[in-house]
Parts: structure tokens; sequence; C-alpha cells
């Protein structure tokens, strides 16, 4: 991911003076308890792999400089179809246990440590942007912090199959993840303990000593262990949880210059001049895309495809667009309807608007109906009226979970 996802630039450092924050998604389980031809992390989940939504969680975290999935090393085909079009750090082969694949994927951050590390579970789709803040918030005045959940339910002990007396509650925690350190501790003190069968990362550092800071989790972070499990994901990505409609708006503009043709929503349209860009210049996908980004408030296109990045030089815009389609599912969201106005007097657009709603609604998994594309002109008034360019402007209407 090092060479795709821009470093945040943000002034968030303070007790530790933390530059930089590593996030590692541990994927290499087989989930014997899951069942099925796949292994659950590549499950579909609103349409894509369990995996998929966790890695876009932490791409989407400004404060997150680099992502790397931990898998089994017979699943590369699967994570491959996974991962496609994320700018991620090349994914490193696990261990024969968890804990032997977190300590791989520690060892493999070395070279160029992070300041710290957030270890999260790749089967735990629904992560939220502020649940990593708050871990990442944590480590600024101690040495780990863990996501977790306090335990409401009373608590039964059981002896074949009967009920064997009842647990105190008060004070306990159900962990889940991302679990965060400071890099170099955690590194240590999973080397020190690596002949050991541990469960969790938090186990691993109590046994060195670390303090640990518990922040508060939600009941949305599940982990998709069972097929039962996957089933009630779907049901709250649909809509189990209470949803709130954000709506977002997109501008774009590209002057003509040399060249023999124009993209438009992801269509080749032959022309007597090409439109100029860093990417492709798809003004429409651009405006798209900055609609969604901004109805998710993540910024706009420029912060997470920098147009100074050399690899993203003559890009697809379909990247980006699927990129942040994939941002609203890792929220536990969708889209419910876009909207965009393409403003030029060149080429004609309406021959080519009923191919253009089938390519967007095909990037966005969206019905054709929910698509909007139109077009107009300035009436010959300024650069646009001139010939010199072509603008759009878009809107995209989304469905979140309320506070997300």
């Amino acid at each position: 991911m090092k060479s795709g996802v821009p470093s945040s630039g943000q002034a968030w450092r303070r007790t530790l003076h933390v530059t930089t924050a590593a996030a590692l998604i541990v994927a290499a389980g087989r989930g014997q308890r899951f069942g099925g031809a796949l292994p659950k992390q590549y499950a579909k989940l609103g349409g894509v792999p369990v995996l998929r939504h966790s890695l876009v969680a932490f791409l989407a975290h400004p404060q997150i400089g680099r992502v790397r999935a931990v898998i089994h090393p017979d699943d590369r085909d699967l994570y491959d179809e996974a991962a496609e079009g994320l700018p991620l750090d090349a994914p490193v082969p696990g261990g024969d246990s968890r804990q032997h694949s977190v300590r791989l994927g520690l060892e493999s951050l070395e070279q160029d440590a992070p300041d710290l590390v957030l270890i999260h579970d790749g089967a735990r789709p629904f992560i939220s942007q502020q649940a990593i803040g708050r871990v990442l918030g944590a480590l600024q005045h101690a040495a780990g912090a863990i996501v977790a959940q306090p335990v409401v339910d009373t608590l039964k002990r059981g002896l074949d199959g009967c009920v064997a007396g009842t647990q105190d509650r008060d004070g306990l925690w159900r962990a889940q993840t991302p679990q965060g350190f400071r890099y170099d501790d955690i590194a240590a003190a999973h080397r020190a303990v690596a002949d050991r069968a541990l469960t969790d990362d938090a186990a691993v550092a109590e046994l060195a000593g670390l303090s640990l800071a518990l922040v508060e989790g939600g009941q949305e972070n599940i982990k998709v262990t069972t097929q039962e499990d996957l089933e009630g994901a779907e049901r709250w990505l649909r809509g189990g949880l209470s949803l709130e409609t954000r709506v977002g708006q997109g501008f774009d503009v590209h002057v003509f210059g040399p060249g023999d043709h124009v993209t438009l929503c992801g269509l080749r349209l032959d022309h007597s001049a090409g439109l100029v860009g860093h990417s492709d210049a798809d003004v429409g996908l651009h405006a798209l895309t900055d609609a969604i980004l901004g109805a998710l408030s993540a910024g706009d296109i420029g912060s997470h495809f920098p147009p100074d990045d050399p690899q993203w030089k003559g890009a697809d815009s379909a990247v980006f667009i699927s990129h942040a389609r994939d941002m609203v599912a890792a929220r536990g969201g969708h889209i419910r309807h876009v909207d965009l106005t393409l403003i030029c007097e060149r080429p004609k657009i309406g021959p080519h608007r009923a191919a253009m709603i089938t390519r967007v609604a095909s990037l966005l998994d969206l019905p054709e109906e929910r698509v909007s594309i139109k077009a107009t002109t300035t009436e010959k008034l300024g650069f646009l009226g001139r010939g010199e360019g072509i603008a759009a402007q878009a809107m995209a209407t989304l469905a979140l979970p309320a506070g997300s």
C-alpha cells in the first residue's frame, strides 16, 4: 500500500510524537467452524469478500499510513480478487496459528517499521472509523489499547450440559479487534512467547508487562465465524440497524488537449481532442467519486489518489470510484442513488447516455434506475461555452448506519 495511500500529514502526535501507523490484517485462518467452499474471510458479504470490507476500513482512516494482510499461502488468488485495485502493501504468508501469523506479519514490517501497529481480524468487516481513532488516541498514553465491549449478559458456568454456577460479570469485557501497540513493544513481546499458544495479541502484551487501555467498540464489530454470523452480517448490512441518509456533492473540470478521444463515465468516445489530466481525466467518474467521498466525510479524490503519485498516471478512473464504493460498504452502508450532470458543448452526450448509465451502474453495483446522467451547456458562455473543456457536477445519496 505504501505507494498508494498518502501520509495524513496531520499534527496528531502528542505524547509519543507518533509519525507512522500501520494496520496488519490477519487473514490466514482456514475457518473450520465456518464450513462452505471458501474460508470465511473470502465469503461474499454485500457482494464483496468479507476481507475487503476490513481492508478498506483501514485504508480509509487518515492516520493509517500502511495496510498489509497476512494470508494463507494457498489463498493468494482469492486474496488478489478480494484486494483488487486497493493500494496495499504486498501480503505476507502466515503460519500454523494466529499467533505465528501475527509474528510473521510484524517481522515483515521491521525494515521500515512504523511507530504504531494496529492488528485486526480480517473476518471483522464492520470496524468503524471512530473505533480505529480511539485506539490510536489511547496509544498516546498507553503501550497498548484494545477495542472491547463490556459484558452485559449474566454469565453461567457449565458442566456436563448443566448450570454449575454464576460468574460475576463486573469488570468483564469482550475483547475485539483492532488491538493497537507501539510496534517495537509488541514485536519483542511476540518473539518472547513464540512457543506459547495465546488467544490474542493483548494476552501476548500482558505477559510482557505492557499497560493496556480499553476503548469501547460497537455491537456491529462482529467476527464472522459461522454461516449464521455471515447471515447476520448481511442483515445488518441491509439495514438491520438504524440507517441515516447522507448526501454528498462533487465537481470536476478538465481542459481539452491533444488526443483523439475522451473518456467519460468509463466509456472511450472518439473526439477531435483529448482531456488533460494525471489519470484518464474521466471528469464524470471523478465528480461522482468526490460526491461519494463527500457523503462519507472522507476527503476528496486527491487525498486518496494523489495527482503527483506516478502510479496513477493514465489510471482508469474506475479504480477511484470502485474505491469510494468499497468505502461505503466498509462502513456498513450502501449507495442509494447518484445524479451526474456533464457540462460541455462537445462531444454530444445524448447518443452515449444509455451506455454511460449502464457502465456507472455496473461500477457502483446499482440498478440502472438509480443512476441519473444528464447533459447541458452554458449557452456559449465562459470557457465551457468556448469549447475549451468539460465539467461535471454530481450528487450521491447514501444510507449509512446512524452515527457511523
